[in-house]
């Protein structure tokens, strides 16, 4: 069998050679992703309790936050470590946005629970343990959610993109990119936040590009002003974590913004988002 060499083969689909225009994802309510307006995604890192998420979900509002994130399903680097709440963290999270109009995005462990997940989500998360998860993310392009899909913690550029690529050759147009820290010799921080990636992917792809400094930094200290240069660097939007009570939360409270220091973030980042010609 003859196989076609790579020169022969049509552009790919997140390519700009594809697609000139940029992508923007409608998500109703006046939240267009890759638009003008940067997108802000906030929220506790865990479902813990009903109680927990409405709380935090009315503080990111009132901020300004559109969109909540919360895991119901937690990829833990210990097993003995919090797993989430599952199906009931799902539930939870349909009630919070019932409550509050905010749009949900959770993540999704595996082709078994993604249907459950894609019943209740505005967005599906493909986390950067599952990026190269190659049935997951055909089953994502299946599922007729959008997705937000983050870079593996080892993965290059072009081995991000081949996995979006997966996604959207599955029949889903609507991908978001989320740079979140790569794995680098350095100790200081969890990860090292890749702000190289935003400006290099706008100029190779038309799919929208987030980032988010809660993991790609995991030292509260270093989110907010790695959140502002993400927003200088051309990025379309955040995602951000936040817990009212980050001493007690039970994932990632290192890592959680106070609802007092998300205002600020707010505040500092609609005036960076102004001078780049754009709104929050």
């Amino acid at each position: 069998m003859l196989i076609e060499s790579k020169k022969s083969l049509p552009p790919p689909l997140y390519s700009l050679e594809y697609k000139t225009s940029r992508t923007i994802i409608d998500l109703g309510d006046g939240i267009r992703i890759g638009d003008r307006g940067i997108i802000i995604i906030a929220g506790p890192c865990a479902v813990e309790s009903h109680d927990q998420t409405l709380k935090t979900a009315k503080h990111v509002k009132a901020a300004g936050a559109r969109i909540l994130r919360g895991g119901a399903f937690k990829p833990r680097t210990s097993p003995y470590s919090f797993q989430g709440l599952g199906i009931e963290g799902l539930e939870i999270l349909r009630r919070v946005r019932e409550e509050t109009g905010l749009k949900i995005i959770t993540e999704a462990m595996d082709c078994e629970e993604l249907g459950r997940v894609a019943e209740t989500a505005d967005i599906i998360q493909i986390g950067s343990r599952n990026m190269q998860n190659f049935s997951l993310l055909k089953a994502a392009g299946r599922a007729g959610k959008p997705v937000l899909l983050k870079r593996g913690a080892s993965a290059t550029l072009e081995e991000f993109l081949n996995a979006a690529e997966y996604i959207l050759c599955s029949g889903n147009p609507d991908v978001i990119l989320c740079e979140r820290g790569i794995r680098t010799f350095d100790d200081h921080s969890r990860n090292t936040l890749d702000l190289n990636a935003v400006p290099v992917l706008r100029e190779r792809t038309h799919l929208p590009v987030m980032i988010d400094p809660s993991h790609g930094t995991g030292r509260r200290t270093s989110v907010v002003p790695l959140a502002r240069a993400g927003i200088a660097a051309g990025a379309d939007g955040l995602i951000v974590e936040v817990h009212h009570k980050p001493a007690q939360a039970l994932c990632d409270g290192d890592q959680s913004l106070h609802p007092r220091e998300f205002r600020d973030l707010m505040s500092q980042c609609r005036l960076i988002a102004q001078a780049m010609g754009r709104d929050l």
